[in-house]
């Protein structure tokens, strides 16, 4: 099989690579590990920068989205008794979108049908070839079979674990990684959300979130140790523990009820350099992980596909490789802003367990510049929106 772009993974970055590039008469063919409807069944974060709506309106991929999407113009900070309102419209002249990244990558997979793009699931063995040369190729066992795409490029979009990143040989490429001292317990309810905005709360006894996937179905975490399990937490112990980590008056009219979805997350901060070797293009999860406290996971994986599907669009329609050469360093250079973000808004809401008196101390001054100074405001409200690309 020949193509002009291979690309390695079927989730959202992926598909939405591949659905831009087709817009622009570009040929491409996923390949995939997993089924279809794995893919569809992994629970993500929903909340979407300008940008991402951006691009998911100019791969055609917008109607659901514009129907069903919760605007968002603000946020909420709470610190014990402490509550700060962020409008984003007096910051800055964007809003974010509340629309689950299952149902982005289920609008992404029916435009892919209805366009009949190119994906073969259930692939294994993928191994990434001559990617210095002008001539790389990818080889794959599917359906017992071994089989070959010859292509002019590949982009790598296939998770942290994927083959990919570790393409690039050990000698090349440098990683940076955070390891965070705890986790996130999340449920899915189908129950009406606390409140119109998300809400981030600190408390003594750790960190907790309110969200939402629609007006009947919320999503609600907490900060847990780094090595707890689900099996330690009933569905009445978790409401009794967000009860009393959020703000007093969202706790009394928060509606409870039985989790139809029950999970841990880890949390890291993690990114290598570069994210190109040749003609192979990392995205997404194989060359960068945030926490997600701030929602900057598929969002900064939509930059990068933003950068190289701009690039392969300039090359084959004016023959110009500088985007394509600049990749790496143009990705990272936003990439860097946002693991910052994250790793703010990790380190302002989250216990530590080594948390000394001093650190403490320097925490509730930092939420006390937050709450009274409208230019710490602002450049919270920037990154929640998303920087420019």
């Amino acid at each position: 099989m020949k193509t002009q772009v291979a690309i390695i993974g079927g989730g959202p970055s992926g598909l939405l690579l591949s659905q831009l590039l087709r817009k622009n008469g570009i040929d491409s063919v996923i390949l995939e590990r997993q089924t279809k409807d794995h893919v569809l069944s992994r629970i993500r974060a929903g909340v979407l920068e300008r940008g991402l709506a951006a691009l998911l309106k100019e791969a055609g991929c917008g109607a659901r989205l514009e129907r069903e999407g919760f605007i968002h113009k603000g946020t909420v900070l709470s610190f014990e008794d402490t509550q700060i309102g962020i409008t984003f419209a007096d910051h800055v002249d964007a809003d974010v979108v509340v629309y689950g990244q299952t149902e982005v990558t289920r609008d992404l997979y029916e435009a892919h049908t209805a366009g009949n793009g190119k994906i073969e699931f259930k692939v294994k063995d993928v191994e990434i070839h001559d990617a210095k040369s002008e001539t790389p190729y990818i080889t794959y066992m599917a359906e017992g079979s071994a089989r070959r795409i010859d292509c002019d490029f590949i982009a790598g979009c296939d998770g942290f674990h994927g083959v990919s990143r570790n393409t690039i040989p050990s000698n090349v490429r440098e990683e940076f990684e955070k390891v965070y001292p705890f986790g996130w317990l999340g449920i899915l309810s189908e129950t009406p959300p606390v409140d119109d905005e998300l809400i981030y709360a600190s408390s003594p006894h750790g960190f907790a979130l309110c969200s939402m996937r629609n007006a009947n179905l919320s999503r609600y975490y907490i900060q847990c140790d780094s090595d707890d399990k689900v099996e330690n937490w009933s569905d009445d112990a978790f409401w009794k523990e967000l009860k009393r980590r959020i703000p007093q008056e969202a706790a009394q009219k928060l509606v409870t009820g039985p989790s139809i979805e029950k999970s841990i997350a880890p949390l890291r901060s993690f990114v290598c350099e570069p994210m190109q070797w040749g003609r192979l293009f990392l995205c997404g999860d194989a060359a960068h992980i945030v926490p997600p406290t701030g929602a900057k996971g598929l969002n900064t994986a939509a930059s990068d596909v933003n950068y190289l599907y701009r690039a392969l669009v300039q090359f084959y329609n004016k023959g110009d490789e500088s985007s394509l050469k600049k990749y790496s360093e143009t990705a990272l250079a936003r990439v860097w802003k946002a693991e910052r973000f994250s790793w703010w808004m990790t380190s302002l809401l989250h216990r530590f367990p080594d948390q000394s008196p001093f650190d403490l101390k320097m925490q509730q001054a930092e939420i006390e510049f937050l709450r009274t100074s409208t230019a710490a405001q602002s450049v919270l409200a920037q990154n929640y929106v998303g920087l420019p690309y």
